[in-house]
């Protein structure tokens, strides 16, 4: 460690990774791995084969699979500079920044799933369809094993305490933007998956060929709602916003103040999943230690660094 970096240096660890960010990552580069596979395997048989839709199915799985990696390099530089002194407050929020990143990615995936939609609706293209169906049901199927490997609990209560000067706990009901972010994009293409293989067997059956392109509309708007959801969630994370459900404000301000001492000043953030900050100004007639103060907030699980300024309000 450099000198410079040393100033920068606590006595305490600012660890602030979800509980389950090992097994997470582990998860992430497993489903880019088959996600890469699949795409590689349509793409040459596409190739060899002739098929435009084996080719263009392959080639939509490759953004996924980019996004994807996204997720995973987030979780290997967050596991790595956990420790890192100079991230302040360590690396829990790289997940949401993420995660965000993602959700800009998927959200042009929605529009460009959007866009060629209509142009085909404006100018329609000649449809294979058992050979398109074979592509729809083949990427299904490997959606929704990468979507099982994806999709878990990853909300575990667990506690730990680290000595008197700070309270550091892991987290519970912990929401992890980064796998979020990994999950919808395989969702994405599931879902991609479904409309198409029921446009097609419509297609098929009554002629419909519209019913293609139409589908893909229905699900670009789809997935540009997922996509915002993901943007507004993570956005507010990265900027210290207080969600209108999150009650450890409240709850904070009821516990110190129960005993007639005022709160003038409090601040609670998130540091990472199931990770909060808080730095908590008391003003009291008769104050007490920092020790004290924290001692009552010693049960909030989620609560994994606090910083109390106690004055004298006589």
């Amino acid at each position: 460690m450099t000198d410079t970096a040393v100033r920068f240096a606590s006595p305490h660890e600012h660890v602030f990774l979800g509980q389950d960010h090992e097994r997470n990552e582990k998860r992430t580069w497993l489903v880019i791995a088959t996600t890469a596979t699949m795409m590689v395997v349509e793409i040459v048989a596409g190739t060899i084969y002739g098929s435009m839709a084996l080719v263009a199915d392959g080639w939509h799985m490759s953004t996924h699979a980019a996004a994807m990696l996204i997720a995973a390099l987030a979780y290997l530089y967050a596991r790595r500079n956990a420790r890192n002194p100079r991230f302040t407050f360590g690396t829990g929020k790289l997940g949401d920044l993420a995660g965000f990143a993602s959700a800009v990615v998927l959200a042009l995936i929605a529009l460009l799933i959007g866009w060629e939609s209509l142009m085909r609706l404006y100018s329609p293209v000649a449809i294979s369809f058992s050979q398109a169906i074979t592509v729809a049901v083949i990427g299904l199927a490997v959606n929704l094993v990468c979507a099982w490997l994806l999709h878990g609990d990853n909300a575990h209560h667990h506690d730990h305490h680290h000595g008197a000067a700070h309270d550091h706990n892991h987290g519970h009901h912990a929401h992890d933007n980064n796998l979020r972010a990994a999950y919808l994009h395989v969702l994405a293409d599931a879902l991609t998956s479904v409309l198409a293989i029921a446009a097609l067997v419509l297609g098929g059956l009554y002629g419909w060929n519209w019913m293609d392109p139409l589908m893909g509309v229905v699900g670009g708007l789809v997935i540009a709602r997922w996509s915002w959801g993901l943007i507004r969630d993570t956005g507010r994370v990265l900027l210290d916003y207080v969600p209108t459900g999150e009650n450890l404000p409240q709850k904070i301000r009821d516990v110190i103040e129960q005993g007639g001492d005022e709160i003038t000043d409090l601040h609670v953030w998130q540091l990472g999943p199931g990770h909060h900050g808080a730095i908590i100004s008391i003003r009291s007639a008769t104050p007490m230690e920092p020790l004290v103060y924290r001692s009552k907030l010693a049960h909030f699980h989620g609560l994994s660094h606090v910083t109390i300024e106690v004055e004298n309000g006589a």
